[in-house]
């Protein structure tokens, strides 16, 4: 691989991976999808364990896409994580997993308390199984919270306050007014949504922030 070329390593909401040369403020993986130069071959996870992490934690360091470990990714911030269906990392992330998991309870009507419960919840929300893609659901739009991810058109939208944010080109683009009501395709996995609703609150990326 070129040292000037981006690595096939950045995640859309619609869970895609793709080659960008932003990183953005979040890592994560879904096992090792790399072979020995560092390409993606056709898997898109190894197992149902997909994890978001913080892009520095106790000094660690690692080579990017070292042969035979876990594939590192790249989310422009949370809500994008969410959206193409990761949780926090319970390790390097241990605060923001106990919310996550309190919300999850909360909005999804059970006590879990086990990790691989939730990975095993959201890899049925979150694929289809015939196509290996992202699963979407219908709703209306009113009753969604801030940090969903719905289609507005045939764009990824945040949903914040009373603004939609458009995602293009592994970017935030200037908001536009959220519609109030009408049924929409929502992104992210219905479990990851309830818990939104439940109180849960993305790290987002600052052009969104209010």
């Amino acid at each position: 691989m070129s040292p000037s070329q981006p690595r096939q390593n950045r995640v859309l909401p619609t869970g895609e991976i793709v080659r960008h040369a932003a990183r953005g403020l979040f890592m994560g993986n879904r096992g090792c999808l790399h072979d020995a130069e560092g390409f993606l071959g056709t898997a898109r996870w190894r197992s149902t364990l997909w994890i978001t992490c913080k892009t520095a934690f106790k000094d660690r360091r690692r080579q990017l896409m070292a042969p035979g470990r876990y594939t590192e990714l790249f989310f422009l911030d949370e809500a994008v994580a969410l959206a193409a269906g990761h949780r926090p990392c319970a390790e390097c992330r241990r605060t923001d997993y106990r919310r996550f998991l309190a919300s999850w309870a909360d909005g999804n009507g059970a006590a879990i308390s086990k990790a691989g419960e939730i990975d095993r919840a959201l890899h049925t929300a979150r694929i289809e199984p015939q196509t290996r893609t992202q699963r979407t659901y219908r709703s209306d739009i009113g009753a969604l919270p801030d940090g969903a991810f719905v289609r507005l058109g045939s764009i990824p939208h945040l949903l914040l306050g009373a603004a939609a944010y458009p995602f293009a080109d592994y970017a935030y683009g200037p908001s536009v007014e959220r519609p109030a009501n009408g049924v929409v395709d929502v992104m992210t996995p219905l479990p990851t949504v309830n818990t939104l609703s439940a109180g849960y609150r993305p790290f987002l990326h600052p052009d969104v922030t209010q």
